[in-house]
């Protein structure tokens, strides 16, 4: 049992530790509202994700994107036109003024919701390797063992995406000018831009 917990916790924290853009926007949303709870909707929305995606390996359902590589193109394409759109999105956010800061910042429940399941159920990589990568392991593991395994997986997407709204509240507080606000705005873009090129990449040259 502490076995199948430890590795879930090391295996998942190690899947969801690098950078790409549903930690950005999850990240950008906790530093960019002016109180934490406003960032709620899209911590929610990014560990539900992750705990669909996990719970669909672990049953092996998602092992279908695995077998039809029509469908892994199809996914990659629509992924990039939204990373695409949401870079863009975030590039244009304003913060010089009081005023701005509320109109772009204070995003809606609908529109976090929608983001954030954008980048999290529309980036083959992320769900090929939580397939490949979760759903694999998880066959070693039977009856409570697999049920722990699995715990601890989503546990680990649950505090992960809360403390990384809080950490972008924290700066976001201090930011009283708004230049870090607005220099997060643009570094997110590019970085999130990266991740679309890195798709077309993989799309064409390699095999996602």
């Amino acid at each position: 049992m502490v076995q199948a917990f430890i590795q879930g916790i090391l295996l998942s924290f190690g899947l969801i530790l690098p950078l790409g853009a549903q930690n950005i926007f999850i990240f950008n949303q906790g530093a960019l509202h002016r109180k934490w709870r406003g960032a709620l909707p899209a911590v929610i929305t990014a560990s539900l994700c992750d705990t669909l995606l996990i719970l669909l390996a672990v049953w092996g359902v998602s092992l279908l994107v695995l077998t039809l590589s029509w469908l892994k193109v199809v996914l990659a394409i629509v992924g990039v036109l939204f990373l695409l759109y949401i870079g863009w999105m975030i590039w244009n956010s304003d913060t010089d003024s009081d005023a701005t800061i509320d109109r772009s910042v204070q995003w809606t429940i609908s529109k976090q919701i929608l983001f954030c399941m954008s980048v999290s159920l529309l980036n083959p990589h992320a769900i090929l390797d939580t397939v490949g990568v979760i759903g694999t392991t998880s066959l070693s593991f039977q009856g409570n063992e697999k049920i722990i395994f699995t715990s601890a997986c989503i546990l680990v997407s649950w505090i992960w995406f809360l403390s990384l709204s809080i950490l972008g509240r924290m700066i976001g507080s201090a930011d009283r000018s708004g230049a870090i606000r607005r220099n997060l705005n643009r570094i997110s873009a590019v970085l999130i831009w990266f991740s679309a090129i890195y798709l077309i990449y993989s799309l064409f040259f390699t095999s996602i």
